[in-house]
């Protein structure tokens, strides 16, 4: 068989997150375990450490064409058996010129298809219904795209209810806080008014900037630290995390860490619905409810302070979402995911 070619179409950014990115890198992963050479093609603005990641892979990276013609010219040009689009910016006639030019298309959604007409369709989110496709859907949080660094840091069982007075709380949202959620947050947490040391990624100067203008109250301790390729070592070392409801929660289930979401876009809100419903995080409210002024603004935060409160006061707590959420993914969904790919291709390429 000859070496299986593969292509990620993708973005990142400081406004559009690294979310798209991040689990394109974990498909680049597996894809590079089993053989095949890998390249991503999309733009990486200002990341210099998500540009260090595809360099560290030796992934190399293409600009990122956006019509169809120019996804089939690329396709062409890098003699690709296999591309994988996962935007929300992207042409969905991309997908289907893609197949009609022979290119095996998969194309990785959160709910929407956006009309792409592709041969396999993945929506990692937990609970994803199939809906009516012209290909084969993978659906659910079993097939969640984790990166080595996650997998390896995956405990071998729930973590125990540990009492502490003082929690180590992780608060981050995506590798660029495209949407400012860190300094609201971090003055909801503070607000609680428990104990806490309270570690905050700063995903953008500007985050940095007014976070240095919140002071912390007695017994709690703030600590703004830049993105890390260790975040994963962080988020087990916590009693607490609060994040975003997107591709992270995924992340999140994998270390069974007990965590608290809030919803920073419109579309994680079906998604965070049914995380929170099941238990397996807390729920803390959509971010433009927190950021409200008046009444319902103050009323919003206040509901999220007692539950953070509610979490922080009890390990039990803690401890039943840390359970829950370690059994819903596995880390081993992008080996599913390739595994899907590789039965649908091989007859064409041996």
């Amino acid at each position: 068989m000859s070496t299986l070619r593969v292509g990620l179409r993708c973005d990142a950014g400081p406004r559009r997150g690294v979310g798209h990115l991040v689990r394109c890198l974990a498909l680049a992963e597996e894809f590079q375990a089993r053989g095949a050479q890998v390249a991503v093609f999309g733009a990486v603005e200002r990341l210099a450490w998500a540009t260090a990641e595809l360099a560290a892979r030796g992934i190399p990276l293409h600009p990122g064409p956006d019509s169809p013609a120019g996804l089939v010219e690329a396709a062409r040009r890098h003699e690709l058996d296999v591309l994988i689009l996962d935007s929300y910016e992207l042409d969905p006639a991309g997908a289907g010129a893609l197949r009609a030019a022979g290119v095996f298309t998969l194309a990785v959604i959160d709910g929407d298809s956006r009309g792409q007409d592709a041969d396999l369709y993945l929506d990692q989110n937990f609970g994803a219904q199939a809906p009516a496709l012209p290909g084969q859907l993978l659906a659910g949080s079993g097939y969640a795209l984790l990166r080595d660094s996650v997998v390896a840091a995956r405990p071998a069982a729930p973590r125990p209810a540990t009492a502490v007075s003082r929690p180590r709380v992780l608060a981050f949202f995506g590798g660029t806080d495209a949407v400012g959620a860190a300094p609201v947050l971090t003055r909801v947490l503070l607000a609680t008014g428990h104990p806490m040391d309270l570690t905050v990624i700063v995903g953008r100067p500007e985050i940095e900037t007014e976070l240095e203008e919140i002071t912390p109250g007695r017994g709690q301790i703030l600590r703004p630290v830049p993105p890390t390729g260790s975040l994963p070592t962080l988020i087990t070392a916590a009693d607490l995390v609060v994040s975003a409801a997107g591709t992270s929660t995924w992340e999140l289930c994998c270390l069974g860490a007990p965590a608290a979401l809030v919803c920073v876009v419109d579309n994680q809100r079906e998604s965070y619905a049914r995380v929170v419903r099941h238990g397996v995080a807390a729920g803390l409210g959509e971010l433009p409810e927190l950021t409200g002024a008046g009444v319902a603004g103050r009323a919003a935060r206040a509901t999220a302070a007692r539950t953070l409160h509610g979490l922080l006061n009890s390990p039990q707590r803690r401890t039943a979402l840390a359970a829950r959420a370690w059994s819903t993914v596995d880390g081993r969904g992008r080996a599913r995911v390739v595994d899907a790919v590789l039965d649908a291709v091989r007859p064409a390429t041996d």
